[in-house]
Formats: structure tokens, sequence, C-alpha cells
């Protein structure tokens, strides 16, 4: 039996989700092989407003740098490890060590398969909008199964499966599958994933945005993390006032260009009082420029200059942007 969330924001769906883990009446325990979980099977979620997709009442916070960095990694269609483990360094203790992830849902969707899958699509709804046969494959048997014997094949198996785009009303819908989902560690970062992809989509086909509708068939919480959902945060969200609805020729050239900043943003060899100066050069709308100033806040923060982090988040103009990374900073010095 589906467990089911709606809601009209990211923020409030996981709110509701916290509260029912919070209760215990719906959880069941159940051993992983990560630890102890409390997991809810079935549960299905809907955010009526995929654009207000930012979870701003975990606690800790989430980071934002990485959450942004993800999206530029998939939609590049990426899949080395060393640009996302620069903005989360504790991503290898997850997804495995080596130079790629095995499961690296923009190389998935971009390479994998021989085709561009995003590519794919858009030309399938751009020529006939009414098709109902748009999927998006990340998940592969051939890949992913469990050995015979049920040993893993990776440390890094994708927890989305597949995406189902519909447009209906002039608007793109999206519907996610996942296997496994972590209220905790997974979720707000899928809700930025893959409404920001619903987002890029929308605008490549010169559509509105629908709503986006997810099937977690594991929903859980490891019980090391269970502390973290003792009660509401009461945090107000602040508005995302930035559209990233573009046409697919522009959108791709700035997030390739968007990728080779962020390398040199990642690189040793460039100096704190450098970060800012990359912006300059940044040629996309403010919308791009203010993901760019949150990922050149974060790094000048890792170099440990406040002078640098404060003038590249100054950049900045989304609200919700400048919310989330002051609560991520905040967080770290609690």
């Amino acid at each position: 039996m589906f467990k089911t969330f709606h809601a009209e924001t990211a923020d409030a769906a996981w709110q509701k989700i916290a509260k029912v883990f919070r209760a215990g009446t719906a959880a069941s325990a159940q051993i992983s092989r990560a630890g102890q979980t409390k997991e809810i099977l079935h549960a299905a979620i809907s955010i009526a407003n995929p654009r207000a997709r930012w979870v701003v009442s975990r606690t800790p916070p989430i980071n934002p740098a990485f959450a942004l960095a993800e999206v530029i990694w998939i939609m590049t269609g990426r899949n080395d490890s060393a640009f996302l483990n620069y903005f989360n360094t504790g991503l290898p203790k997850f997804a495995g060590k080596g130079a790629r992830y095995h499961g690296a849902y923009g190389h998935r969707l971009r390479r994998q398969l021989g085709i561009d899958q995003l590519d794919r699509a858009y030309n399938a709804l751009k020529h006939k909008p009414e098709s109902r046969q748009v999927v998006l494959q990340i998940w592969s048997g051939l890949l992913d199964l469990p050995r015979s014997r049920g040993v893993e094949a990776s440390a890094d198996i994708p927890c989305n499966l597949l995406s189902m785009l519909k447009v209906r009303a002039g608007k793109l819908e999206w519907t996610q599958i996942i296997r496994s989902n972590d209220l905790f560690r997974g979720l707000p970062y899928n809700f930025v994933q893959f409404t920001t992809m619903q987002e890029i989509m929308a605008g490549w086909l010169g559509l509105e945005v629908g709503s986006y509708n997810q099937v977690s068939d594991s929903l859980h919480i490891y019980m090391s993390d269970v502390s973290t959902l003792s009660s509401p945060s009461g945090v107000s969200v602040a508005n995302n006032t930035d559209s990233l609805r573009l046409p697919k020729k522009q959108s791709e050239r700035i997030f390739c260009e968007m990728a080779r900043l962020t390398e040199k943003i990642i690189s040793p060899r460039l100096k704190a009082g450098g970060i800012v100066r990359l912006m300059d050069n940044f040629s996309g709308p403010q919308a791009y420029k203010n993901i760019m100033a949150v990922l050149c806040a974060e790094a000048a923060r890792r170099r440990k200059d406040r002078r640098a982090m404060a003038d590249a988040i100054s950049v900045c103009s989304n609200p919700v942007y400048t919310q989330l990374f002051n609560r991520w900073v905040a967080g770290l010095s609690a």
C-alpha cells in the first residue's frame, strides 16, 4: 500500500515525511548494509511547485554548493569523482574511492547507452508532445544487479532508476522512480537534482513546469540520524527568484561553461583571491551566475578566506541560495 505525501513545496513535503518518521507508527525497523534503519515502503511524494525545490528545514542544513555542483555534473554527463568530492568530502565513504563513480546519473543519461537520452527525449517531445514513451533510464540490470550470491556489483549503485516525462496542458510533468531513498542524506538532494532537470527540460521545450512526482520504494532514515528529526525547525523558506528555463542550445553552452569554471574553482592552483574574479568572465544570465556565486563562496570558505567568501555570496541575488549558504556556514561553526 502506498503512503502518500502531497505538498506545494519540497520543504513542506519533507517536513510531512519527517513528522511521520518522528511519530514512529508508519515506519518499521529494517536492517541494511550500512546499518539499522526505520523504513516506509512504497512512498509516493508529489510537489505542486517544483521550483520551490529546496529543503531548508533540515538540521544540520544541507550543503547547497554540493547540490548545485551535482546538477552541473549531471547535465554535462560526467562521472569523474573529483568534481563532486571537492564539495562533499564524505561522498567516497558511500560511493567508493575510485576516480570515477560507477552510478553517475549524468554519464548514464548522456553517454552510457551510446545515445544522449536527454537529447533524444527533447527531440521526441518537441515533435510529439503527446507521447507516453519518453523514459530516461539510469539503472541497468547488466551493470547493477547483485551477483548471484547477493554481492553488490559496486559501492555506487544508482538509487534513482528512471524518469518518466509527459507534456500535459503546456507543462512538463515529471515522475521519478527511486529504489532506495534516505530521508536525511538523499531526499533533499534528489528533489534538487530532478526538479532542476525538469525545469531545464521545460525550458528546452518552451514549456512551463508541471508537477513533480516521486515514488520511493524504500524511504528510510538511519537510526544514527533519527535524532535530527526530533522537532521541526520552524524555518521560513526564502523565495527562489531564478528561472533556469532557456532554449536548449544556450542552456547546453552555459552548462559547459559552468563545468569549466568549476574545474578552475576546485583546482588547488587557484588562490582564494582569484575565485571571485572567475565570475567576472562568466557569460551566463544572472540565474546561472547565482549558482556560480554559491560554488565560489564555498570554495573560498574551504580555503579559509572569509572575505572572499563574503564577496562571492554578495554577487548572488537569489534569496533562497543566500539563505541556504548562510545556514550551511552557520551549521558548520555551531
